[in-house]
């Protein structure tokens, strides 16, 4: 057992750290065993597959596995769901676009009366001084 103040802490943090990590890993486990059962049942194949999907992110951004086999898997991931799809993926329906909303950066200007020129100032006079 840790004797000083701060690795007892740090025992504490790494327990609440793990048990974090155990359960992002659990649900990334569990999103690719869907996939993989949605795929030999060939059933909702690209709900399963954004799901697996979306886990493999979240596990990158929450640090438990690294940016490469993520994209390893997802590779592996749209491999089998383009098999399984007979060489395409479902067209999944899109959410209609919406007009983006005017904001002060997007509306046009109001025109302005063009600013006055300041009249020129003369070049100011160097001083010399003699010592």
């Amino acid at each position: 057992m840790p004797i000083i103040k701060s690795a007892k802490k740090r025992v504490r943090v790494a327990k609440r750290q793990s048990t974090e990590n155990a359960r992002t890993k659990k649900s990334l486990r569990s999103a690719i065993k869907s996939f993989q059962s949605a795929i030999t049942n060939k059933k909702n194949i690209d709900g399963a597959h954004d799901e697996a999907q979306s886990a493999l992110d979240t596990a990158v951004k929450k640090g438990v596995i690294s940016k490469n086999k993520a994209a390893r898997k997802k590779s592996q991931l749209n491999a089998a769901a383009k098999e399984a799809n007979g060489g395409k993926r479902k067209a999944t329906p899109k959410a209609t676009k919406k007009a983006p909303a005017k904001t002060a950066a997007t509306k046009p200007a109001a025109k302005k009366a063009p600013a006055k020129k300041p009249a020129a100032k003369k070049p100011a006079a160097k001083k010399t001084t003699k010592k």
